[in-house]
């Protein structure tokens, strides 16, 4: 076995693959940019080397810095990880070359199925279905307009070496394409160094279903079933789960029969990912191959017990598979939500800083049956920069029935805290919590369908409600009885949202005996001194947690995707609070504002120039992804206040109107 791996990457899938290597008895060495020298990968290699600046451009993505550093460590193998260099055949092959191990599939198998527009007609050629459209590649936007009329619309542009939902656009119209092409160009040459497209056709309310592959450099290939990957926003995956709750055993064998025989046929010798796009009745088109180890690669661990990145290793090193189809079996079910620095409140946009509180979940086997595991490379007080993608962590769960592992989900959610910068933990909660989620009627389209105005939380149930409440009123209790101990009374008026709620608390116990509007609550085991952001406790025989911090007046209390501001008044302060006139929102209608902290790539207009509702007014990029402003209102601009290079931070003003 190697003695010694250079892992060529960063973040979580960096410390991934090192916890295996310790397992293994494997030494490791990490490579880092500017943006990386104190991250916890960084922290935890046995070895390490400086490989450039932060853009992947200068470090990540530079091949001659990635042999230099196994040539300085004495490295014998390469685990890519995903991203960065992980498909590129020409990096394959090189090492090869150098007499280094690449820890992934052959490049010949990597040529075959790692490029779209290959794969594309190389599955064409093998018999197997395809979506329709243009195996190509476009040459402009003139092109592009062409092609897409010729399939009709709605098409998918794409960029040839795209993955992890970049360098991807949904064109409806011919509007649509000529925005789009430009744009999907852009970021396939910033993310990938390659800015070839193709075209295909959009199948409507599809679902995403991939079939998880592993091969070995003896001509054994298995599949380890499905992970359905339909919860997406911008083409990106947000929650995966396997099994799918769509297909039955019938569908399951054809899709895995198929995987196999594609996988085969290129002589495919690691860790690989089949993607489909299904419709509501089972059927399905291949859509591409993956040659690399997947972000969602965790939920199939859950279910079968089999380390993904041990078998890479062991089928780099020449090793067979240890087990064969046959062996292979399904083992309750798995989630995973994905934890962006990214705001759901604003169409979940990114959202860089520091993580000035950072507290996961426990992870292992819970008492009451299931599992928890949290993927992740950052610490408490670590940035989230601008250079890399958003994630901060992966959060997967596990429990006998699909039921379980959302429920475990949901409670682990609950128990996730961070501060200091925008993340989609409420959305992921939301929808964990949403009928539609836990019926397994899912589709591509699940977040446009569900939340069509963009998500906002959710309003609060009856037992949400008596949950803030309770919750707002010990706290208030504890405050008081710290600096004012003779104001510790037993009536109170708890107002949370537009509702009033009487409640009268007594302490037995370490507890609370509550009476809410004359029902009977018991709050105890309460985990929270006066400060804490987090109050956890016991309600009614349910373990909660709730995030928590003051307010102007009273609390702003979170659960899941609930917040509300929360009041704890005598009966005669609820008398006078109702008099108060309500506050008036700032008036921003004549601003264009920042909807994120990013990097101005252009201001298209200047000051007294005319524009009209819908015309582009700047555009944005952060992590990768760039986001065009428009005018939402015919006027005069009054005021340009940046210019094309400038750091902009969330909301700050970009232009005004007369």
């Amino acid at each position: 076995m190697f003695s010694k791996i250079l892992i060529a990457n960063r973040g979580e899938i960096a410390v991934r693959i090192i916890k295996t290597c310790r397992r293994m008895g494997i030494g490791t060495v990490v490579v880092y940019s500017e943006a990386d020298a104190d991250s916890m990968a960084v922290e935890m290699a046995d070895e390490t080397v400086f490989i450039g600046g932060a853009p992947a451009s200068e470090s990540y993505l530079v091949a001659d810095k990635i042999v230099d550093a196994v040539r300085a460590t004495g490295a014998e193998a390469v685990h890519p990880g995903f991203g960065f260099l992980s498909e590129n055949a020409s990096f394959a092959r090189r090492l090869a070359e150098e007499g280094i191990v690449f820890i992934g599939p052959n490049p010949y198998a990597i040529e075959a199925m790692g490029d779209k527009i290959e794969s594309k007609k190389f599955a064409t050629k093998a018999g197997v279905s395809v979506v329709p459209g243009h195996v190509g590649e476009i040459d402009d936007t003139a092109h592009a307009i062409r092609i897409s009329e010729e399939i009709g619309y709605p098409v998918m542009i794409k960029a040839s070496a795209g993955g992890g939902g970049k360098g991807i656009r949904v064109a409806w119209n011919r509007k649509d394409v000529e925005e789009g092409f430009p744009a999907v160009r852009s970021e396939a040459k910033s993310s990938f160094g390659d800015d070839r497209i193709f075209i295909e056709k959009f199948i409507e309310s599809p679902r995403h279903v991939e079939i998880q592959v592993l091969g070995d450099k003896h001509g054994n290939v298995v599949h380890l079933f499905e992970r359905e990957c339909s919860i997406q926003r911008r083409n990106q995956k947000v929650i995966e789960e396997a099994p799918s709750p769509l297909l039955d055993e019938k569908t399951r064998k054809a899709m895995g029969d198929q995987a196999v025989a594609l996988a085969k046929a290129v002589q495919y010798d690691s860790a690989g990912t089949v993607e489909f796009v299904a419709g509501q009745d089972r059927s399905f088109f291949f859509l591409e191959m993956n040659t690399r180890l997947q972000v969602e690669h965790p939920v199939t661990e859950m279910i079968t017990g089999v380390d993904l990145v041990e078998q890479m290793i062991r089928s780099a090193y020449g090793e067979k598979l240890p087990f064969a189809q046959k062996d292979l079996k399904i083992n309750g079910w798995a989630m995973e939500s994905r934890i962006y620095a990214e705001d759901p409140y604003r169409g979940f946009l990114p959202s860089i800083g520091r993580l000035v509180r950072y507290s996961p979940p426990a992870e292992g086997e819970l008492p009451g049956g299931g599992f928890v595991r949290n993927d992740a490379g950052v610490r408490e007080g670590d940035e989230i920069s601008m250079f890399y993608d958003p994630m901060i962590s992966k959060l997967s769960t596990w429990g006998k029935t699909r039921e379980a592992a959302i429920d475990v989900m949901g409670r682990a959610l609950e128990d996730f805290h961070i501060e200091g910068l925008g993340q989609n933990i409420p959305f992921l909660a939301a929808v964990m919590d949403q009928k539609r989620f836990r019926s397994g009627k899912l589709s591509t389209n699940y977040i446009k369908d569900e939340f069509p105005d963009g998500f906002h939380g959710l309003p609060p149930t009856n037992a949400q409600r008596d949950l803030m409440s309770a919750v707002a009123l010990a706290m208030h209790r504890a405050l008081l009885a710290r600096s004012a101990p003779d104001q510790v009374r037993t009536d109170w008026v708890v107002v949370s949202g537009l509702k009033k709620l009487a409640m009268s608390a007594t302490a037995v116990d370490g507890g609370l005996n509550i009476l809410a509007d004359g029902r009977k609550l018991r709050l105890e085991d309460i985990q929270w001194r006066p400060g804490q952001p987090v109050f956890r406790a016991n309600l009614d025989g349910q373990d909660f947690t709730v995030a928590v911090k003051p307010a102007a007046e009273g609390f702003t209390i979170r659960h899941r995707a609930t917040t509300l501001h929360v009041l704890v008044l005598t009966p005669r302060s609820a008398e006078l609070h109702e008099k108060l006139p309500p506050k008036k929102a700032a008036d921003t209608s004549k601003m264009v504002l920042s909807p994120m902290p990013g990097l101005v790539v252009s201001i298209d207009v200047l000051t007294g120039q005319e524009v009209k509702t819908g015309e582009v007014v700047a555009v944005l990029e952060a992590m990768k992804m760039q986001n065009i402003l428009r005018a939402e209102r015919d006027g005069t601009i009054k005021a340009v206040n940046v210019k094309s290079g400038d750091s902009v931070a969330a909301d700050e003003v970009l232009v005004e109107f007369a």
